[in-house]
Formats: structure tokens, C-alpha cells, sequence
């Protein structure tokens, strides 16, 4: 518990909640650029049919309002002035609610459902094309727009409350705006909107034609206001504080801010369950280039009038690849003894054989692959397996996997981009492999740096954009900078044998996927993007 020293000024910070898929938490970012005490809550997540992902609109609201109270109440006692509210929420879950009782009329439907996966390949000839010049972004496998229009269909009672003017749609951010301002206002922002499918990045408006072609009502489209706008005063009876709802961001957004990702080549690597790779592009978009999979333009944020851009690509076998090795197969007591024993196999020249077969390798494609191709009904393998392979042999395959895979997004995102990295700075909690991140470093090229405070990055992130807007700080670059640097890997192999080890790991997932067609290899820097 921090002491308030008679005489001295109170602190003051900002209130910031970050609504995740699998939890809520909240804390106050102190004037400092340090997160106070977090509190945090796990919510459900329902799974009806194979293909079906949903949650209760109510409990995201619940859990939401407890860690705020929570941290609210800590604030106080510690004599901490809240000055503002921040969100960060997770992104692309979407929710129809009656605005007369505030009641949600359906379960949400999270952004992993694929339920309409297969009935929107028909549509890719058509758009795919159309949707990444304006959109960023193809047709992909979720359409909360349709997911909506279906609802309204199907269900009276939904079509009652659109009739009636009673009906209202919006993502997480949407849904806890309208909750936190008691219903004043229904909004929601660029990086939490291009997850959605229905954002045109340079116009900073919604993509009526492609909304509107999925049978989407026109007239039930969420306000669009810049991160940083403002979203009006939180209902005291809320929060038990009327102060600004400064600032909303979609999660990883949020968290990149956070990580330093504020000028072109700067980057971020979160690894979670799975790993999002971030990357700054200036405010110009980068588009995506047909020839590199799964790498999505998007607004890293929209501050005031002006919007500054990034790149994504995502791979989902992270944490949940090393949880299924140990918690499922019990290959391994838990992550950290596979981290120690692929610890004991060392970095060493020449680690690619004159026969790949000998050397153990893992594909984590265990939920498809994305990056550098689309093959989302791809599986893992484990291969080269022979009677010397110890279990220090498997743990390093397993890892080298990861990191390969990773390395594919980082290297899809700055070919796409145009340029290097200038920076990348890892999070997350896979990031606490020393053995992993050492290998991504090797295998990068590039120096990474594991930030020191990672797990608070999205609740920092957007508290920082609040904090500018409300003068609490100068910049981003000041407060973000101001921030503990981590520990930075360095790369520890010459060139030459990164560039094997490369070729050899694409060699073999060729051969994993059967794919015919050779993937794109690095050979140097990538091309410079030349701005449109």
C-alpha cells in the first residue's frame, strides 16, 4: 500500500478497464506512466456447436463494473484523483441489446465464431479485392454485420425492437460506452470498427456498400469517433465518479501504443494463447500485397483528426500449443520445464543437418495456419524423430517451431510494410522464455526487447492516449519512453546459418502442407513501400 505524505500533492491518474475474451481487468495508470493495483475477473466463454462462440453480453458487464468498483475504491483509500476513464476491449464481438430496458435480447457472438465461415467463401471472388483496397482486410471468416442481420430475421422479438427504434448493435467498446455513460451514448472507434469488416481506413467512415450487401440495417451503425474524442461522463451510478470517458481502443491496439509502437518499423510481439505481431506504419496505410497471407492493415489509432496505421499478423498455437503438450499429453510437467529443457540443447552452427529428417521438428499448426499462407484446415506435426531424440531434443523443436512460425508473421508484416523493423519489443506471457525469445532473436535477425511490464500493456496503452487528450501527459513518445526498458536478447548466429535454418523450416512446412506452389522466402531486406 503506497503512503500519501501530509502536504504532498495527490496523485492522479487514469482509470483504465481492459475487457478481454477470457477476462476483465482494471487498474489506475498512475501520472507516472506505472500501473497502481490490478484487480481482474474471469468471464466465460460458452462454445454451443463446432463452429459457434459466445459469451453473456451481461456478465462482460458485471465482471467489467466489479474490477472498475474495486479499483475505484483502492484509489481512494490511497488518496489517488482519478482523472479520466480508458477502455481497451477485445475485438470484433458483437451484441444487439434493447436501449428502452438496457437488456441484451441475445447471446454476443465472439470474434472466433465461424458459423458463417463456409457461406462467406462465396463471396471472396467478388470482394476480396474490393475489401483490402479500402478495408485492409478480405472477406475473412467472421461477419458480425451478417451475424446481426441473421438475428433479426430469425428472432421476432429482435425484429419487434428494430421496428420499434428500440434495437441497438455494437462491438464490446460499443456495449460498455453505452453501459458507463448510463446509455448517453453509442459510439464506437477505428480500432475497434476495421475488426469488424466495415471500416474504409482512409475515409475514417463505415463501408455502407459491403454492410449494406450483407443485410445489415444501415440505421443501427454505432457513432464513429476517434479514439480520443471522448465519449461524454461516466453515470455515477456506474462508478460512483463522474469524471471524462476519455479514450476506447481495441486491445492490441492499445497494447502496441503501450509497447512503443508510435513511428514507422516500430513493433510489437505479443505471445498469449496465441501471437499478434504489430507493426507502426505512419499515416499512410500499407496495404496488404497478394502474395503475403494473412497480414491485415488496420488504425493503430486515430488521434484527434489524424490517423496512424499498423499492420497485424496472427498465428493462434502460442500458449495453447505449450498447454496442450503439457496439461493435455503431460509430455512436460508444465512450460517452464519445457523452456529449461530446451535450454540444455544449445545454438550451434550447423543445427540444419545434410539430413533434415534427423533433426526433430514441430508445425504448431494445431488450429490451421495463416501466415505465409491460409490454410486454416491445416494440423501440427511432429517429425524427424529418431531412437537419440531426448526430451531436451523435442522441448528446442517445440520452441523452434513457435518461433519460426512467429517469424513468419514478423517477416510477412515488414514485407508488407516496406521496410524493417526499426524496433520490436515482445509481452506477453509466453514472452518469459528466456530459451524462446533467444531463439526469436536469433532467427529475426533482430534485437527484442522483453518489456518489463507486459501483462498491463492494453490498460496502459490506452490510458497513455486518454492521459494526452486530458493533458495529463505531453505526448505518447514521452510517457512511453519514460517507461522501465526490459531485458533485450541480441541475435547470437551469423547470417548464414539464420538463412538455413530459414530455408530448412519452410522446406518442411511445404512438405507439411502438400502445397505444391513454393512460399515466399526472404532473400535480403524487403522492397521500400511506396506511399499511395
Amino acid at each position: 500500500m503506497t503512503q500519501t505524505f501530509p502536504g504532498a500533492a495527490p496523485r492522479r491518474g487514469v482509470l483504465s478497464i481492459d475487457e478481454g475474451t477470457t477476462g476483465t481487468r482494471a487498474g489506475v495508470v498512475l501520472d507516472s506512466g506505472a500501473t497502481h493495483e490490478v484487480f481482474y475477473r474471469p468471464i466465460k466463454v460458452s462454445h454451443p456447436n463446432d463452429l459457434s462462440v459466445e459469451q453473456d453480453p451481461m456478465e462482460i458487464w458485471t465482471a467489467t463494473l466489479e474490477v472498475a468498483r474495486r479499483t475505484v475504491g483502492g484509489a481512494r483509500e490511497d488518496g489517488i484523483e482519478i482523472t479520466a476513464v480508458a477502455l481497451s476491449t477485445q475485438r470484433a464481438t458483437a451484441m444487439l441489446w434493447d436501449r428502452v430496458t438496457g437488456q441484451p435480447l441475445l447471446p454476443a457472438v465472439v470474434w472466433q465464431d465461424r458459423r458463417y465461415a463456409h457461406e462467406l467463401t462465396a463471396y471472396e471472388a467478388e470482394w476480396d479485392a474490393v475489401l483490402l483496397a479500402r478495408q485492409g482486410r478480405p472477406v475473412g471468416a467472421r461477419a458480425p454485420f451478417l451475424w446481426a442481420a441473421r438475428q433479426i430475421a430469425e428472432h421476432p422479438e429482435v425484429a419487434a425492437a428494430h421496428r420499434q427504434g428500440r434495437l441497438l448493435f455494437g462491438t464490446v467498446d460499443t456495449w460498455l460506452i453505452w453501459r458507463l455513460t448510463g446509455g448517453a451514448v453509442h459510439a464506437t472507434t477505428p480500432t475497434n470498427a476495421a475488426s469488424t469488416g466495415g471500416y474504409l481506413l482512409e475515409r475514417h467512415a463505415w463501408d455502407e456498400a459491403w454492410i449494406s450487401h450483407l443485410g445489415f440495417p444501415l440505421d443501427l451503425l454505432p457513432e464513429l469517433r476517434s479514439d480520443d474524442t471522448g465519449f461524454g461522463t461516466t453515470d455515477p451510478a456506474a462508478l460512483g465518479i463522474a469524471v471524462p470517458l476519455a479514450a476506447s481502443m481495441g486491445d492490441q491496439h492499445a497494447a502496441l501504443v503501450a509497447l512503443g509502437g508510435l513511428a514507422v518499423g516500430q513493433g510489437m510481439c505479443m505471445y498469449g494463447t496465441g501471437a499478434f505481431v504489430d507493426a507502426a506504419t505512419g499515416t499512410t496505410p500499407a496495404l496488404p500485397r497478394p502474395d503475403i497471407s494473412g497480414v491485415l492493415a488496420q488504425p493503430g489509432r486515430r488521434q484527434g483528426d489524424i490517423s496512424h496505421y499498423s499492420l497485424e499478423a496472427y498465428t493462434s498455437t502460442v500458449g495453447s500449443a505449450l498447454r496442450w503438450l503439457c496439461d493435455d499429453l503431460g509430455l512436460f510437467a508444465s512450460p517452464k520445464e519445457l523452456g529449461e529443457e530446451a535450454g540444455r540443447v544449445p545454438t550451434r552452427p550447423g543445427r540444419v543437418p545434410t539430413r533434415p529428417g534427423r533433426t526433430p521438428r514441430f508445425v504448431p499448426a494445431l488450429a490451421g495456419v495463416r501466415t505465409p499462407v491460409w490454410q486454416p484446415e491445416a494440423t501440427a506435426s511432429l517429425t524427424g524423430l529418431t531412437l537419440a531424440t531426448t526430451r531436451a531434443d523435442l522441448a528446442r523443436a517445440v520452441l523452434d517451431g513457435i518461433a519460426h512460425s512467429v517469424c513468419d508473421l514478423i517477416d510477412g508484416v515488414a514485407d508488407t510494410m516496406g521496410t524493417p523493423f526499426t524496433r520490436l519489443r515482445a509481452g506477453g506471457g509466453v514472452s518469459g522464455s528466456d530459451p524462446l525469445l533467444q531463439i526469436q532473436a536469433d532467427l529475426t535477425g533482430l534485437p527484442l526487447e522483453r518489456v518489463a511490464d507486459s501483462a498491463t500493456a492494453s490498460l496502459r496503452g490506452t490510458a497513455y492516449l486518454a492521459g494526452v487528450a486530458q493533458g495529463l501527459w505531453p505526448s505518447l513518445e514521452e510517457v512511453v519512453e519514460a517507461q522501465p526498458h526490459g531485458r533485450i536478447f541480441e541475435p547470437a548466429i551469423t547470417a548464414a546459418d539464420r538463412t538455413e535454418q530459414r530455408a530448412a523450416w519452410r522446406d518442411v512446412l511445404i512438405a507439411h502442407l502438400d502445397d505444391p506452389a513454393p512460399l515466399p522466402l526472404r532473400e535480403g531486406p524487403p522492397e521500400p513501400h511506396t506511399p499511395r
